[in-house]
């Protein structure tokens, strides 16, 4: 017992499955075209400061604190937010510090895992305010020859409004505009502390 089937049901069926294996290879065919033939990346990124790549690994030195004890393994075990500026701390020192306090009290339970450091380069330090407004910054004297090696990491540009990321394992990985919204900031640092098992 032979069927036959009918040509045009057969081509009818042909193009169903061609039309079905289109629906679903075409669009995967046309993203590796544009991901990797006309090499487009999207270009939004989920982090708002400027994320330095790649991240640079601080040297260990030894740097004396405003009462002049040394002070080791600065940035190593927790996060760090860390301001590079003059000891004296102008207007803009001032205003970057409180967004830095600030920033980092929005934290709230994980605030602990976050320490504050300023590297002062000069005329260290105004310590009746830093004591009054600040309390746990811990303050560097960051004029001393060993502490080259370690200034010449953080970009020379912009530095009094400037403010950086370091991880618990010392690397500088972000820098941030303190005149811009300090929202960007704490997402970051909201998102980097919960996906980090360290620090």
């Amino acid at each position: 017992m032979s069927t036959v089937i009918d040509p045009e049901l057969h081509r009818r069926n042909f193009r169903t499955v061609f039309a079905l294996a289109g629906l679903f290879l075409v669009p995967l065919l046309l993203s590796f075209w544009l991901y990797y033939g006309l090499h487009w990346r999207p270009r939004g990124t989920a982090n708002h400061g400027e994320l330095i790549v790649p991240a640079r690994p601080l040297p260990d030195v030894t740097l004396a604190d405003a009462a002049g004890v040394p002070a080791r393994h600065v940035f190593s075990g927790k996060w760090s937010l860390v301001y590079v500026g003059d000891g004296a701390c102008d207007a803009d020192c001032h205003a970057t510090l409180f967004f830095m306090r600030q920033t980092r009290l929005s934290l709230n339970t994980e605030m602990t895992r976050v320490q504050r450091v300023f590297l002062a380069t000069g005329n260290c330090c105004d310590r009746a305010y830093l004591a009054a407004e600040h309390p746990g910054l811990r303050v560097l004297d960051a004029t001393s020859a060993a502490a080259q090696p370690l200034l010449a990491l953080f970009a020379p540009t912009g530095r009094a409004q400037g403010l950086y990321i370091v991880d618990p394992l010392g690397n500088l990985m972000m820098r941030y505009d303190a005149r811009q919204p300090p929202q960007g900031l704490l997402e970051d640092l909201k998102r980097l502390l919960q996906l980090s098992q360290i620090g």
